[in-house]
């Protein structure tokens, strides 16, 4: 076992990987605000212990953009709840975690959890947040659809992908689709992504933090209008569901950002997310 979230660690970490240490830099920095749209005290936790140069590597935090990663991430919990409503004894998948502290946020006491990461961010998981009874890290990369085989799928399967689609290419993401739709009948996936104008920014660097922090390239964007479309990736998928940004405070959060959600400006926002919805039964192959 791990030295555990109580003892420092030092941590390296470059490219897509690194940004796992943004996510929760980002969230633990509004849950310690007064009024935080984001109880997250784990996160606050693995801050205060991580050996990470956080502020030197990214900056002190926007506090809009810190508030907008955590009102991205309440919409997830509230899917992933919506879910263990449903199917209380069902398994939650997390592709590609991270440090993400869903699993104390959101867990009922008597799902399973299953998170799949690369080899080398799983071992740093679970030396942070050592797996327990329910809750385990596979090392496995989310493309290698082996990760299937490890779930029984007759409670109940909700698939997260948070923060991870954007980082690969269309075909990519349309084969982990279609894994998941196939495997899964009944079950369901909730992704995000970015839109088409704020992927290519990703690609002349200028998408970076004050301090210098470049975010790394997003090959694979998708606008809200061509959401639609991800369902041609698989017969099972029965629909492609919008979810719109949770309301915050402040302007911008609290009012702009709502109704330009509402009102059909939704490719003005960063954020794409839609849950995929599989169908109960798997479709008969033709001959």
């Amino acid at each position: 076992m791990g030295p555990g979230i109580g003892t420092t660690q030092a941590v390296t970490l470059s490219g897509v990987p690194e940004t796992l240490m943004w996510n929760l830099y980002q969230r633990a920095w509004e849950a310690r605000r007064p009024r935080p749209v984001l109880h997250d005290p784990k996160a606050v936790e693995l801050v205060d212990t991580l050996g990470f140069p956080f502020e030197r590597r990214f900056g002190r935090p926007n506090s809009l953009i810190a508030q907008g990663h955590a009102l991205r991430v309440r919409m997830f919990d509230a899917v992933v709840k919506d879910f263990l409503a449903a199917h209380p004894y069902g398994t939650v998948v997390q592709l590609a975690e991270g440090l993400e502290t869903q699993f104390w946020r959101c867990d009922n006491g008597h799902a399973q959890w299953l998170g799949v990461e690369l080899p080398e961010i799983a071992e740093l998981r679970r030396s942070l947040l050592p797996d327990g009874d329910r809750r385990r890290t596979l090392g496995c990369s989310a493309l290698d659809l082996s990760w299937r085989d490890e779930i029984d799928p007759s409670r109940g399967v909700l698939i997260t992908a948070q923060g991870l689609l954007m980082y690969l290419r269309p075909g990519q993401v349309r084969d982990l689709l279609a894994g998941c739709a196939e495997a899964f009948p009944g079950g369901a996936l909730v992704f995000d992504t970015v839109p088409r104008w704020f992927s290519a920014h990703t690609f002349t660097g200028a998408v970076r933090t004050a301090r210098g922090y470049p975010a790394p390239p997003m090959p694979w964007a998708i606008n809200r209008s061509e959401l639609p479309r991800l369902a041609t990736a698989h017969p099972a998928i029965a629909s492609i569901r919008q979810l719109l940004p949770s309301v915050g405070r402040g302007l911008y959060h609290g009012a702009v950002a709502p109704l330009l959600s509402h009102i059909g400006v939704r490719n003005a926002l960063v954020l794409v997310a839609a849950v995929a919805q599989f169908a109960n039964q798997r479709p008969e192959r033709r001959i």
